[in-house]
């Protein structure tokens, strides 16, 4: 038996998510039922599919995660699960949730849920729950072993997935260049999706400075010269700061405030970042 690990835009101010677990104690009393989280921003694909691919590789093979953000509920779009390379499992609608694993080579294999017959007994009259009546009632059925991945619904083709639109970071005229790829919400951090390993080919060592510039739309809305160091204690309060965050990626920040609270920064393609070293001996004339 494996744990089910739900994630959904529902919060947990009314009975939605209380209902996702029972029916998945339902199909199995002794399941393990573990939250990834409920406060995915309402309609947010991007943000599901970013959880995801930050959650999933620490989970065991076997683990089977149900993702519902689903805007179109009820609609056309198909209900699908996903085995990826290593092992895991995920039960969420084809409406682009899955983007950040497809892109980065994660997924193994695809198929598309019946949702007239693989639901929740007795809820064929509801078509805007399938959070619980298709998702939690299969996902459930997934991990404690009452059915096989295989007997789910037949394959589909990755290149049939619907995927939302994803850029590469890159090193280019000695600047690095990527997106805000999400928030750390708690602290109002910038997550970026440059690497670590660019960040290495721009020979970046801890308390060089930066030239950090952000854009969204193609119109600049901040530009600042900050040190790149490798925790917030180095940088005093309510200073900036860039840094490497718990996934290997560069950050930004401002130590114990939320810098995209401060400057209005959100996420996505259209927020692009440009990283540049600055010689120590010109920071004053930036400042």
């Amino acid at each position: 038996m494996h744990t089910l690990v739900l994630q959904t835009d529902f919060g947990l101010m009314d009975g939605a998510v209380s209902a996702m677990k029972g029916v998945a104690c339902q199909v199995h009393p002794q399941l393990t039922v573990s939250d990834l989280t409920h406060d995915i921003p309402q309609y947010d694909i991007w943000s599901a599919s970013y959880r995801l691919i930050q959650t999933v590789e620490y989970w065991p093979k076997g683990t089977v995660f149900v993702s519902v953000v689903d805007p179109g509920v009820g609609s056309h779009r198909r209900s699908i699960a996903v085995r990826l390379v290593t092992g895991q499992v995920i039960i969420t609608p084809d409406n682009g949730t899955i983007s950040h694993l497809l892109h980065q080579q994660k997924i193994e294999e695809v198929r598309e849920i019946d949702e007239v017959e693989s639901r929740l007994p007795h809820s064929q009259e509801s078509h805007t729950f399938h959070g619980r009546d298709i998702y939690a009632y299969n996902g459930a059925r997934l991990a404690c072993g009452e059915i096989r991945f295989e007997e789910i619904g037949s394959l589909v083709s990755l290149e049939s997935l619907e995927t939302l639109p994803i850029k590469d970071a890159v090193l280019e005229d000695n600047t690095l260049k990527g997106i805000i790829d999400i928030l750390d919400i708690r602290f109002g951090s910038l997550w970026t999706n440059i690497p670590l390993s660019l960040v290495k080919e721009l020979n970046l060592e801890a308390e060089d400075y930066v030239m950090v510039l952000i854009s969204h739309k193609g119109k600049r809305v901040y530009q600042n010269v900050m040190q790149f160091v490798r925790s917030f204690a180095q940088v005093d309060v309510g200073e900036p700061l860039v840094y490497i965050n718990s996934l290997t990626n560069l950050g930004v920040a401002v130590n114990q405030d939320s810098f995209s609270k401060l400057y209005h920064i959100g996420i996505g393609v259209e927020w692009e970042i440009g990283i540049k070293k600055v010689d120590a001996k010109l920071v004053k004339l930036y400042q």
